[in-house]
């Protein structure tokens, strides 16, 4: 990682996020979005799954979820989280920490809205994390959903909707030779964003 592109990584980390997923847009066969999500339950134990980040606004990263489902209890409990994105094909890596919240409903609504029928029965019919027999019962919930809404408009579940995570720490990682990485880590403070090389 070069000066200048450390000093403009420094300048708006956010955007620089925004950039580099874009990048893997242009190259990753699928889901370039896609990030893990580690979250921490009110026993301690931490958890993590993959999720897509739908959007890189100035305010943060946003992910979409049942607010009922493992993360969604775990986010309401302790709201804390980190994200991390891997693009084998153009050796990057990010890591994204910090504090989490709803987004506005608005912004919910909207997104679900854009989302495919299919998809937005699934998140009726889905109770996500609890168990389920098997996949016959899914099913018999899906269709259940299916003849509820009919060719209805379908409006989006208070049960689910759009998290935001808001960086305190984002390091930006690319592969070295001989394992020796480049690491910048960004952090945010009252002032603005400071910047610092770590060892690989």
């Amino acid at each position: 990682m070069h000066n200048t592109e450390e000093a403009e990584i420094g300048r708006d980390p956010l955007g620089a996020v925004r950039r580099w997923i874009e990048e893997a847009e242009a190259c990753e066969p699928m889901d370039a979005n896609a990030a893990a999500l580690a979250t921490v339950g009110a026993d301690g134990m931490p958890s993590c799954r993959i999720v897509l980040v739908k959007a890189v606004e100035p305010e943060g990263l946003v992910f979409y979820t049942n607010y009922e489902s493992r993360k969604g209890r775990e986010l309401a409990t302790r709201p804390q989280a980190a994200l991390t994105f891997h693009w084998r094909v153009l050796d990057r890596q990010l890591r994204v920490e910090g504090q989490v919240a709803r987004v506005e409903e608005t912004v919910s609504d909207a997104y679900f809205a854009s989302r495919g029928r299919g998809s937005r029965i699934g998140a009726w019919a889905s109770r996500q994390s609890e168990p389920v027999a098997d996949r016959v019962a899914l099913a018999a919930r899906v269709a259940k959903m299916e003849a509820r809404f009919g060719t209805a408009a379908i409006p989006r579940p208070i049960f689910w909707g759009g998290f935001r995570l808001r960086p305190a720490r984002i390091e930006f990682w690319r592969r070295g030779d001989h394992r020796l990485h480049d690491r910048l880590v960004c952090r945010a403070e009252p002032g603005g964003w400071t910047r610092q090389r770590l060892q690989p």
